[in-house]
């Protein structure tokens, strides 16, 4: 696990029972994700500098925004790539694989 993992994900667990043979490119969100990592450094600047609570929260709002837009794309990836590859195949066990990965996804992301 990275820095950059979230407490709790296992990655053997994550990659046990797929069969994809090569992941989406999410390069095209690099420049978006560089971007963002700067808002947020202007961000903490913003906090080191006190400045006014309401441009504080414009610009975190920004970036939140931001990154949302960012996994809409990852999101439609994975759909538009991994579950559909899943869904025209015939194992009826990774769909139901797929299915459960994308229930949990909406229930982490209600959570927040």
């Amino acid at each position: 696990m990275n820095k950059y993992t979230h407490v709790g994900y296992n990655e053997e667990k994550a990659q046990k029972g797929r069969k994809m043979k090569k992941n989406p490119d999410h390069t095209d969100n690099i420049v978006a994700l560089r971007r963002i990592e700067g808002q947020v450094r202007g961000v903490q600047k913003m906090i080191e500098d006190r400045k006014y609570c309401i441009d504080i929260l414009t610009q975190i709002h920004a970036v939140k925004g931001a990154l949302s837009r960012v996994e809409e794309k990852i999101l439609g990836k994975h759909f538009q790539h991994c579950v559909t590859d899943v869904i025209k195949g015939t194992s009826d066990k990774e769909k139901r694989q797929k299915t459960d990965e994308i229930l949990k996804l909406i229930h982490q992301t209600r959570k927040g």
